[in-house]
């Protein structure tokens, strides 16, 4: 069987786009326990089939037996992590036609909390961005309906539908003296996941919003173009990452060695050993040993962390912000057969080069520069980070919780921007940057 992997957070609209991995069969226990596992899981199995019965024979009205089996593999996955789950056939059909970056929606990127919708980071330029949908508020009704009682994919899927058609949104946001009503009109959703300009005549400004299937394309297209736009006079590169959610493995390395020459980028490792999986750069760097900047925050997760941390270890770049989401986990599409869905399922850690775990504690930036907050959102621009999320797996040593993700509207006002543009410009200076003088990181 071939399994799909993906990084991303769970997706209302960009999806989860994918990369396949084989995988082999394995023995986990010696005969004797296997025996005894069996056993246990059979009786197990043995009481469902009991409850199963029961609720069919005797409940107040007759039930439907395939939302019965639907409902019980939701809440064996829910059990397990935040980013586990069961799609059904329409759902994973969903997921594939978002792989393409086209497809009706709202434009935000959402998880679940506490039985609510909470939205991640609406999507640049679309329908959520401009009825002033933030990080952090949480969707409790989708056309008058409440959503708690409601799957991730179930409430995703009430969001979705044709373009020109509208939905009525119920959003609770921290620090709001009541609910606010918001009606949205869908749109045909096109990612664009990179957008790229010179700022002044000398720094190339790259913002990855996604990793998707067109990512290190675009990310590629603009190092070309910005670096012969800016010819001689170029000082180094920005990459912003902030409020990125992740996706797509391959790109997240794809994306990293084209800052890289050679060096693991990341590993990811399951329940056994030999799973391990390390993954390297192929001597496919673009930037000319130029200085590299890379902007985080809370907002940054999953496959921009696998960049920050691959960049930052390797002492390519300085990264600057606010520490990262801290989603370390691996899931994998696991196909059940044709009609049948799939399960999503956590199978593995991923770990930055020098071997550090970064799930439920984030990427911390060499240099850290908060924001300054308007008064009236200063309730609402603290991302709580994978530690604070309902089950989800430990991580190694200490955790951390709560980081800021605000970003300025004008880009005059963006301490971080700011604070990288001087610095590659030589205005200011900082211990972490550069993190290594150019002629050694050139050797290396």
């Amino acid at each position: 069987m071939m399994r799909r992997t993906s990084l991303s957070l769970l997706s209302a609209a960009a999806g989860v786009a994918l990369t396949l991995i084989a995988t082999q069969p394995r023995l986990l226990f010696d005969g004797s326990s296997a025996k005894a596992a069996a056993g246990d899981a059979y009786r197990q199995l043995s009481l469902f089939g009991d409850v199963f019965e029961r609720v069919r024979s005797d409940y107040v009205e007759r039930p439907d037996d395939n939302k019965l089996i639907e409902s019980a593999i939701n809440g064996m996955l829910a059990g397990l992590d935040p980013h586990s789950s069961y799609m059904d056939a329409k759902s994973l059909q969903d997921m594939q036609t978002s792989v393409s970056g086209r497809f009706g929606g709202l434009g935000m990127e959402v998880t679940m909390e506490d039985g609510l919708v909470k939205v991640v980071a609406p999507i640049d330029e679309t329908p959520a961005a401009r009825a002033g949908i933030m990080a952090n508020d949480l969707i409790s009704h989708i056309d008058d309906e409440p959503v708690q009682g409601l799957t991730l994919n179930q409430a995703v899927e009430k969001m979705r539908g044709a373009p020109n058609t509208k939905v009525k949104l119920r959003i609770v946001r921290k620090g709001g003296d009541k609910p606010i009503e918001v009606s949205l009109t869908r749109d045909i959703i096109r990612v664009r996941s990179v957008r790229a300009n010179l700022q002044g005549e000398d720094i190339a400004y790259i913002r990855i919003t996604q990793f998707s299937e067109q990512t290190t394309d675009g990310v590629r297209r603009a190092l070309g173009e910005l670096s012969a736009q800016a010819g001689d006079k170029l000082k180094g590169f920005i990459i912003d990452l902030r409020n990125n959610p992740g996706g797509l493995l391959d790109q997240a390395i794809t994306v990293s060695e084209s800052f890289l020459e050679r060096g693991e980028i990341v590993s990811t490792r399951g329940r056994n050993a030999e799973e391990t999986q390390r993954f390297n750069a192929r001597n496919r760097d673009m930037s000319k040993a130029k200085p590299v900047i890379v902007l985080i925050n809370g907002g940054s997760a999953s496959a921009s962390e696998i960049v920050a941390g691959a960049l930052q270890d390797h002492k390519r770049a300085t990264v600057i912000g606010t520490r990262s989401f801290g989603k370390g986990s691996v899931q994998t599409i696991i196909p059940l057969g044709s009609g049948n869905g799939a399960l999503r399922l956590t199978t593995a850690r991923y770990f930055t080069p020098s071997g550090r775990s970064i799930q439920a504690k984030g990427i911390t930036p060499d240099i850290e520069v908060l924001q300054d907050v308007p008064e009236e959102l200063k309730a609402r621009t603290d991302t709580r980070g994978e530690s604070s999320l309902r089950g989800h797996l430990p991580g190694e040593g200490q955790e951390e919780t709560g980081s800021q993700s605000y970003l300025p509207p004008d880009p005059k006002d963006d301490k971080a921007l700011n604070m990288a543009l001087d610095l590659l410009r030589g205005i200011k200076t900082n211990p972490a940057f550069p993190p290594t003088p150019p002629a050694r990181r050139a050797a290396n």
